[in-house]
């Protein structure tokens, strides 16, 4: 490579013959540029940036619009997945990935009630994610327990007086985890205006089994005739016996299957599938679930 295109040594002429402009009007130029000001010289980014920015923020105040224009769906059951994923594409590690999903739980608790959803249920930790390493289940039970803490003292929830409830095995729970539930629920155990249910150390055929072993003991007792157990009866005995079930089940990261979540609930549940992490999960994207849901013809069957 010729020196003039890397040092500084080569005369006037030289630059002109590799093409290269004098070292005048070099200096004329970076000299005519800093007297711009900043914000002249940085304009087209700036302008593509604001323009996309305002196509996007129109597109999300149509969504909103056209979602409550129809009825939506009274309960709204997520599969929170990708918080490690998300963490390690950007550089971070997994307990980063878990707080950045806590903080979006939050936001989408907010789009539940912007789009009128009464009922929110999240799969937030598994009976199987207990077999992850120790450090990750550690700070994924430190978290549960300093967050059921703040949401029971949190303004929000009062004001909108949100009932918070947990489904699952709260006897595989570290004693501080569980009191710290317990404090939450009961801080808004008289809350019916909206409901959010967190599934954690749970599991579909888990919740199923500990349903039947309860009937086969109240069988054994002599307190119900196995002739009186229909699937009204049955559904009353679970964990979420007093709701409804959900009418829309939504995964994110791309993933494609149930994860032993509300087995027996989703028998007649429209289920939509997003292919990004939960942590990047945006409200374009929330919408988009709920007007799939609008769009489809729910025929139980019939």
């Amino acid at each position: 490579m010729p020196a003039c295109l890397v040092g500084s040594t080569c005369s006037p002429r030289e630059r002109a013959a590799a093409g290269l402009p004098c070292r005048r009007r070099l200096a004329f130029r970076e000299k005519v540029n800093k007297s711009r000001p900043r914000c002249e010289r940085q304009l087209p980014v700036d302008i593509s940036k604001i323009i996309s920015d305002a196509a996007y923020q129109a597109y999300e105040r149509n969504l909103v619009q056209h979602v409550k224009s129809r009825p939506v769906p009274e309960h709204v059951a997520i599969i929170m997945d990708g918080n490690r994923r998300f963490a390690e594409s950007i550089g971070l590690g997994p307990p980063a990935g878990h707080e950045k999903g806590r903080d979006k739980l939050e936001e989408v608790l907010e789009w539940c009630l912007e789009a009128g959803v009464r009922i929110l249920t999240v799969y937030a930790f598994s009976t199987e994610n207990f077999s992850r390493d120790t450090d990750e289940v550690r700070h994924i039970m430190r978290l549960f327990t300093e967050n059921f803490r703040r949401a029971g003292d949190d303004k929000r929830v009062h004001k909108n007086q949100i009932r918070i409830s947990v489904l699952g095995r709260r006897d595989m729970l570290p004693k501080e985890v569980a009191e710290s539930i317990e404090y939450c629920e009961a801080k808004t155990k008289d809350y019916d205006k909206y409901r959010l249910n967190l599934a954690i150390a749970y599991g579909g055929r888990e919740e199923i089994l500990e349903a039947i072993r309860g009937l086969m003991r109240d069988a054994r007792d002599g307190k119900i005739a196995p002739e009186n157990i229909d699937e009204k009866f049955f559904s009353r005995r679970l964990w979420t016996g007093d709701m409804p079930d959900p009418d829309l089940i939504l995964r994110t990261s791309g993933e494609e299957r149930i994860s032993n979540f509300l087995l027996w609930q989703l028998a007649y549940s429209e289920l939509y599938f997003v292919d990004v992490y939960w942590p990047g999960f945006r409200k374009v994207d929330f919408l988009r679930a709920i007007r799939s849901y609008q769009m489809r013809q729910r025929r139980r069957g019939k």
